[in-house]
């Protein structure tokens, strides 16, 4: 792809999940001018990504709901404060909160930096680095794709995130297209 080709993908993402992508600005606005969450805003995030998964969503609700609103203040201040892209420190501090997976501490970090941040996901991985590991999910394979990823970024001149958008919508319906 081109970017050009980046472009219109990412628009159609924005445009496929409306609710997604004006909630993602809006949390992401907020993350960026508090520089640290509250227990309401990951639980926020939990919602927005699992909202098509109801049974899912209130597992992990009640897992992020065990973190006290000190802790996910403290963690989440100390990712999102340290200068420059602290990348592999910026996730540790995210996943020490309960029930906070490296795949939803990548979208806090993408909420917070999508010039620099993508989100953990299948269908970018594999068009970026072909099959997707069965451990794809750990924190050490999002270092992987985001390294992959900021090279593409860089190359087409274009915030990470906006790639992103574009590998997932792409895939996303080359995939409900084969089913």
């Amino acid at each position: 792809m081109d970017k050009a080709d980046f472009l219109t993908w990412g628009r159609k993402y924005d445009k496929a999940f409306g609710w997604q992508a004006q909630r993602e600005r809006e949390l992401g606005a907020k993350f960026r001018r508090n520089k640290a969450l509250t227990s309401k805003d990951l639980a926020a995030v939990v919602e927005w990504k699992t909202k098509d998964d109801s049974e899912r969503m209130a597992r992990s609700l009640a897992l992020v709901a065990r973190n006290d609103e000190t802790t996910v203040n403290r963690l989440t201040s100390q990712a999102l404060s340290v200068p420059g892209s602290e990348d592999s420190y910026r996730m540790n501090c995210i996943t020490l909160l309960e029930g906070v997976s490296p795949i939803l501490a990548s979208v806090i970090l993408t909420f917070f930096d999508p010039a620099n941040y993508c989100i953990l996901d299948g269908y970018t991985w594999k068009a970026l680095l072909g099959n997707v590991p069965p451990n794809m999910q750990s924190a050490q394979n999002y270092l992987v794709l985001l390294s992959a990823i900021r090279k593409t970024a860089a190359k087409q001149k274009l915030d990470v995130r906006i790639i992103d958008k574009a590998f997932y919508k792409k895939g996303f319906d080359q995939a409900n297209k084969t089913q």
